[in-house]
């Protein structure tokens, strides 16, 4: 390895990732901060990475409730950094092994894409709507407080070792960008970098963003103050997104390859199959080898609770939607959420035009057009279809 060499290509990889991680951050002071001296802390973050002196920094935790009740870990501008950079490097290798029907934290793909795949599986297991057919959905229980460090970073190790060193064909898109001479090198700076990541105790000395009391309606489960050492990874950082798609990536391909299912699609820890209905009592064996699997391979427990088992034409709530054969309505949660914020729009409690017309940016795309004009209706609001609606300015 030449030194100087490596530690330049290191830098300019640092300093792609810190334009990346700048975009949707510019209005925070964490940012501003970095941004005064950046050049500066980016060397003073490549001399750590090269001499192994990186530790993650703590973050803020704070409470969400929208559109559910979670636990979220924001990390330091710095430490973003670095999750960018990782991702830049490992990212594209892994995004072309993972099947087509993982949607989640992936360009193009999205919770709209997954609802409509899942519309297009239905019309295809259903012989376009002219044959029944069943579904199981299935969901993993504290899935992000349930992952086991050490199976996550023996499966990041397989990966990079395919990446660096078994790769047979290829590919401009996964060349890795270092000199030759350095790959060994960038190999060993990954491994260093994805282990203090995921071994990281991120609740440790961690400040806390509102009141302790916010905790109190969040189950233990789905806190990592209440996980043990060597378990759970923080809901929120880029590097989260990525190791959530790679640990169930031996799901999916027990599902698909080993199962032999081919109606199958996973966003996050939501899955759904769909079969034939000769074929229902053979799915229904392998919910139990799928259990079995996860609970043995992956350390991981099928929610007890969230299982939907019923015949296509019942619908299948998948992201927030409700697919049935033929059309895409918006679920519970979404329609109960644009009530809610209608209401406060209608009695002054909050003027968020724009929360309201952002949900309509998502819910337009489906088969929504009757739940909207109600909705306006309810509050003598004009609505037009084909425009965004005509809110009253208080």
């Amino acid at each position: 390895m030449n030194q100087p060499r490596f530690a330049n290509f290191l830098l300019h990889e640092l300093w792609q990732a810190y334009d990346t991680a700048r975009k949707g951050k510019k209005h925070t002071i964490d940012e501003h901060r970095f941004e005064l001296n950046a050049m500066e802390d980016l060397i003073n973050l490549r001399d750590c990475i090269i001499q192994h002196y990186y530790k993650p920094s703590r973050g803020v935790a704070f409470i969400v409730h929208d559109p559910v009740t979670r636990e979220i870990v924001a990390a330091p501008f710095r430490d973003r950094v670095v999750h960018h950079f990782l991702f830049n490097i490992c990212a594209n290798w892994w995004d072309r092994r993972f099947i087509p029907d993982s949607y989640a934290c992936r360009k193009n793909k999205g919770t709209l894409f997954g609802q409509k795949r899942l519309l297009h599986h239905v019309r295809q297991v259903t012989n376009n709507y002219n044959t029944p057919a069943f579904a199981v959905k299935l969901d993993i229980q504290g899935y992000f407080m349930s992952l086991n460090h050490q199976k996550l970073y023996d499966r990041v190790l397989w990966g990079l070792n395919q990446q660096f060193f078994h790769s047979t064909k290829p590919d401009p898109e996964n060349q890795i960008r270092c000199h030759p001479d350095d790959k060994s090198t960038l190999y060993e700076t990954l491994k260093y970098l994805w282990k203090e990541i995921i071994f990281d105790r991120p609740m440790q000395n961690i400040t806390i963003r509102g009141r302790r009391s916010d905790w109190q309606h969040l189950p233990k489960s789905k806190s990592l103050f209440n996980q043990p050492p060597g378990q759970g990874i923080v809901i929120g950082n880029l590097t989260s997104q990525l190791l959530s798609n790679i640990y169930l990536d031996q799901l999916d391909r027990f599902v698909t390859f080993d199962l032999s299912y081919k109606h199958y699609g996973r966003y996050v820890d939501d899955f759904y199959i769909l079969v034939p209905m000769p074929q229902r009592a053979q799915l229904l064996r392998d919910v139990e080898v799928i259990r079995k699997f996860l609970k043995s391979d992956l350390c991981l427990t099928l929610h007890p609770k969230k299982q939907y088992k019923q015949a296509v034409t019942k619908g299948i709530p998948f992201t927030g939607a409700v697919v049935y054969p033929g059309f895409i309505v918006p679920g519970k949660r979404i329609r109960r959420n644009c009530y809610r914020t209608a209401y406060q729009i209608a009695t002054g409690a909050n003027q968020n035009f724009d929360g309201l017309i952002s949900r309509m940016g998502h819910i337009k795309h489906l088969n929504s057009q009757k739940f909207l004009k109600n909705l306006f209706d309810n509050y003598g609001w004009d609505y037009g279809w084909e425009d965004y609606p005509n809110i009253p300015q208080k």
